[in-house]
């Protein structure tokens, strides 16, 4: 089923390399206007490639990756390899440090219909476009989309531990995450990891955005006569993981909405014809609350905290078109009720809408809503990733950014072309 390939992959100079630290950023959507500012101050890390600013973002990338080729800031590596990444993490509270392991490689940018990858979340299609101008002008991939895979033996685990013991980088990053990345040159290796995802459907965790790009701009490109077997705008670079024996953490996104249109009392009163609202003492202790029970929320609005909480019975009478895996989900009860129903924002508006907002910080949550510049946060739970995978395996999607798995993958580390001139090579070698 999913057809992937080791990447002839770009990296920082070997001169640049002990400081990789300083040049590794985090994915687009998640750097915040801070965290660019301070990244744009150096003129080499990789958010000039993964996130461009300027006029024409999209073509400034395309000419410092020109400039940065030139100069030998970035080298190409003179044999494709599988890179083999694991994250070193703890959760708050937690003393013992949890391992992801994975590994990055190239996978054909298969379209949904193939039902090879599969998604779980809608996208905002002014972010897809932007993915699309970015790859069509600098035919670079800085980032990895993060893809899961379901493989009970972990066939592969032992040739990842092998090559991480001789590490190409170890950092901290800005997650305060240990980052590690090791390679596999050896062809033999490399063809057993393609054999094992043969038989594997993708189910994708992080980067529908990206993904999304990458399927549109090979569909751009289908009218191209190359006689090349591998093409390299077919291929979409991505970090795998096993859902089997491995640390995945999904946390919640919270939603912040401004510039709600009714008074506090009117909005309340609607809210108070769903759910059972209770008074919560201090806000700032909903971060910290459980939340045990199905379809139950924390609402910050004005001076005001409260724990929402729909009942069964008031559950059975909406949705009934839905699957059972998307009718339940928190996420989906939340958008239809409040920001559906209540407040009359259908979902399609609501995926383009700059009055609903995603936010994972909870205290900014608080300070936006008790600075009075958010109308109300709604305080959601995290997802369990059985529920993901039930949902993928549907056909159906979730409301957007209702996952946020954690860790994230770093950007920077190795970056992966779709030039055909530098994505060339005879990969029938890794091929059984």
């Amino acid at each position: 089923m999913a057809e992937i390939l080791p990447i002839k992959a770009w990296r920082y100079s070997d001169e640049l390399a002990s400081g990789i630290e300083e040049l590794s950023a985090p994915l687009f959507d998640v750097v915040s206007a801070k965290q660019r500012k301070l990244l744009y101050e150096n003129p080499l890390n990789s958010i000039h490639l993964s996130v461009p600013k300027g006029a024409n973002p999209a073509q400034e990338a395309a000419l410092t990756l020109q400039k940065w080729k030139k100069e030998g800031i970035l080298k190409q590596d003179l044999l494709p390899g599988i890179y083999v990444y694991y994250q070193y993490f703890r959760l708050p509270g937690e003393q013992e440090e949890r391992c992801r392991k994975g590994f990055i490689c190239q996978i054909k940018a298969y379209d949904w219909d193939e039902n090879v990858i599969l998604r779980h979340e809608n996208t905002i299609v002014s972010a897809v476009n932007d993915r699309i101008e970015l790859l069509k002008s600098s035919q670079i991939q800085a980032s990895p989309t993060h893809g899961l895979y379901e493989d009970l033996e972990g066939s592969l685990e032992v040739h990842m531990d092998a090559a991480i013991a001789s590490p190409l980088y170890e950092l901290e990053d800005y997650q305060g995450v240990r980052e590690v990345l090791g390679v596999i040159h050896d062809a033999k290796v490399i063809s057993k990891f393609l054999k094992v995802l043969r038989d594997k459907k993708i189910i994708l965790a992080d980067g529908h955005h990206r993904l999304q790009g990458a399927i549109a701009y090979r569909k751009s490109q289908q009218g191209n006569l190359s006689e090349e077997k591998w093409k390299g705008f077919d291929y979409h670079m991505m970090y795998l993981t096993n859902t089997a024996g491995n640390h995945l953490k999904i946390l919640p996104t919270h939603r912040l909405f401004y510039g709600l249109k009714m008074t506090e009392g009117e909005f309340m009163a609607k809210v108070s014809e769903w759910f059972e609202v209770k008074k919560f003492g201090d806000s700032e202790e909903l971060g910290g609350y459980a939340f045990h029970k199905p379809w139950s929320f924390g609402l910050v609005i004005g001076e005001e905290s409260y724990l929402l909480q729909l009942s069964k019975e008031k559950y059975q009478t909406f949705n009934q078109h839905l699957p059972d895996p998307i009718r339940k989900l928190d996420l989906e009860v939340l958008h239809e009720l409040v920001f559906t129903r209540i407040l009359g924002i259908s979902s399609d508006q609501q995926r383009n809408s700059d009055q609903l907002v995603y936010e994972r910080n909870f205290s900014r949550c608080i300070q936006e809503v008790k600075s009075g510049n958010a109308s109300f946060a709604v305080i959601t739970r995290e997802l369990e990733l059985a529920q993901v995978l039930e949902v993928c395996k549907s056909g159906f999607v979730m409301p957007q950014k209702s996952t946020y798995f954690y860790p994230k993958a770093l950007g920077g580390l190795l970056f992966a072309s779709i030039d055909q001139s530098e994505f060339h090579f005879d990969y029938q070698a890794y091929v059984e």
